[in-house]
């Protein structure tokens, strides 16, 4: 039985990277971006499941040869953008936030942050397959988000940006997988 399970688990494997090869085609991340006068990079990028179900894809751009342990950097710009291959509610989406936002931080920061995080959240509308956001930090870490190629919010709190973007890049957010996957060094 076991032998089987390995059998399967082999052949299911090179499947299973072509179909995430095609999704990230699909996604069509940019390769470069200039952000404020500085060139950002594609470094990684990776399929979100849920379930076996390709929910989105997430691409990371930061500066050539920066780190990537941690890419949230102090006078570093950065952009994570997210493709999306499903429907998913607007609400489903700020209760997915606030649950990563609440493992990461004590109840004073949450306070601190509520305000900004509510007022980026009450730009979201429900994403349809196709839809794509992108989050950008500039090296002051203002934040700017585009749904679909279009600013719908712009912070220059530099705290929120960081948090926010922190959902998917620091530790205990959406997914600690596709966060090891996007600050792979490779």
């Amino acid at each position: 039985m076991i032998k089987r399970f390995l059998f399967l688990a082999l052949v299911a494997l090179p499947l299973s990277l072509a179909a995430n090869e095609e999704r990230l085609a699909q996604a069509g991340f940019p390769e470069r971006l200039e952000v404020v006068g500085q060139e950002l990079v594609l470094r990684n990028a990776s399929v979100l499941k849920y379930l076996f179900i390709d929910i989105y894809s997430a691409a990371l751009l930061t500066p050539p040869g920066q780190p990537l342990a941690n890419p949230i950097v102090p006078g570093e710009p950065l952009q994570l953008e997210l493709y999306y291959y499903r429907n998913i509610d607007r609400e489903d989406v700020i209760k997915a936030a606030w649950v990563a936002l609440e493992r990461q931080y004590d109840e004073r920061t949450l306070t601190r942050l509520r305000p900004g995080v509510d007022a980026l959240h009450d730009t979201f509308t429900d994403i349809k397959a196709g839809d794509r956001y992108a989050l950008t930090l500039d090296a002051q870490h203002r934040l700017t988000l585009q749904y679909n190629g279009v600013m719908s919010f712009r912070s220059d709190d530099s705290e929120l940006a960081q948090a926010y973007v922190g959902i998917w890049l620091k530790e205990d957010g959406l997914s600690d997988n596709l966060r090891e996957k996007l600050t792979a060094e490779r």
